[in-house]
């Protein structure tokens, strides 16, 4: 009776991960993660000049910094300059704004299919308690790395309703699947 319950447990684990690494390669197939290079590109010149001052840095799409120490003579007699230059500024902020979407599509796309899963395994309990409680498990943990990838750019609101909707799918998944 033991190894009979291990096996059940095995295979309630065995749907989950498979379940939800099938969610998300399948979403990684079909909607390409948009990639750095697409947006700021390698630079394939030899020796590359940064720009020396502002007015170069902001025409070539960068962002200056301006150096808070006064301008000093290094030892090597040098002089220390008066900013420096973030070169990927501009490519880099479309980029993340690229990035927040995309993770936002990924986000609503693993919730549906985690509602599916959960929703399957809630109403589908003939084909043997393992694989309805791996299909509800597999569900929420569907949310949860749906909020794992969204959770940095999600408003504030949208979190507590997340976090509420998870607490109330926990409390229904522990009603219906561990009744005495």
């Amino acid at each position: 009776m033991q190894t009979k319950s291990i096996l059940k447990w095995a295979l309630v684990l065995s749907i989950v991960i498979v379940m939800n690494l099938f969610f998300n390669f399948a979403i990684a197939t079909v909607y390409d993660a948009p990639e750095y290079e697409d947006f700021c590109g390698q630079n394939k010149e030899q020796v590359i000049v940064n720009p020396q001052n502002q007015t170069q840095c902001v025409e070539g799409g960068g962002q200056w910094t301006v150096n808070t120490e006064k301008p000093q003579i290094t030892t090597s007699g040098e002089t220390i300059p008066s900013g420096w230059c973030d070169v990927d500024f501009t490519c880099r902020t479309e980029w993340e704004k690229a990035r927040e979407l995309y993770d936002r599509n990924v986000f609503v796309a693993l919730v549906l299919l985690g509602l599916a899963a959960l929703g399957v395994g809630m109403f589908v309990t003939s084909t043997g308690s393992a694989v309805s409680l791996g299909l509800s498990l597999g569900g929420v943990l569907s949310f949860v790395v749906a909020s794992v990838r969204y959770w940095s750019a999600m408003d504030d609101y949208l979190r507590v309703v997340i976090l509420g909707l998870a607490l109330v799918a926990l409390i229904i998944v522990g009603v219906k699947k561990f009744k005495d």
